[in-house]
């Protein structure tokens, strides 16, 4: 079963640093958000391969958000 990242707020998408595909170790930066000018790093809480990624460079989360999923 996939395990999923969310939002853990509502933000602007500043930057993707991961793709489809990528290997992932826990505590790695996946994507940086943008919020009120400030940068909200979002960090892989498991080690697994990026399964899908939900969001793209210029794009909007809201709190809750589906990020990526990590098999």
């Amino acid at each position: 079963m996939a395990k999923k990242i969310e939002a853990p707020i509502t933000a602007n998408v500043w930057k993707v640093l991961k793709k489809e595909g990528d290997h992932v170790s826990e505590g790695e930066l996946v994507v940086i958000l943008e919020s009120m000018k400030m940068e909200i790093p979002v960090e892989s809480p498991y080690n697994g391969k990026i399964l899908k990624l939900y969001i793209q460079e210029g794009g909007a989360v809201t709190e809750g958000d589906l990020i990526a999923e990590i098999e």
